[in-house]
């Protein structure tokens, strides 16, 4: 019996630990979740994104090429002159809004613990 309760507790940690790291290689990294954030409340063109994160061009293209694989954004390609693309969340991304506000409150919570800590 307690053989069985060992085996089982091994691979519900094995499974816990898949999907953790399914999570962060969907969601993980510098920007992924900051992009999330950022187009929490509207739709919003290439460019806004740049200037409001202060991310680099490049670097940006790469970030939302991903979240739009893992469907979580969907990108439009705008009738102008000069050629605009709009971005924008898609449904399946609002599944992460606990994940992204547990984890705005617990990095309020954070800072405010070290910055209390570091004063004197």
């Amino acid at each position: 019996m307690e053989k069985e309760k060992i085996v089982m507790e091994e691979q519900t940690c094995k499974h816990t630990l898949t999907s953790i790291r399914d999570t962060l290689d969907v969601v993980g990294g510098k920007w992924k979740l900051i992009l999330l954030f950022v187009l929490f409340d509207d739709k919003k063109k290439f460019n806004e994104i740049c200037r409001e994160t202060g991310i680099s061009p490049r670097i940006l293209s790469k970030e939302l090429q991903e979240l739009e694989i893992n469907g979580l954004i969907s990108r439009r390609v705008c009738d102008t002159k000069p050629i605009t693309v709009e971005y924008e969340l898609t449904e399946y991304s609002k599944t992460l809004s606990e994940l992204i506000t547990a984890m705005c409150k617990w990095g309020k919570f954070h800072r405010q613990k070290i910055v209390s800590s570091t004063t004197p």
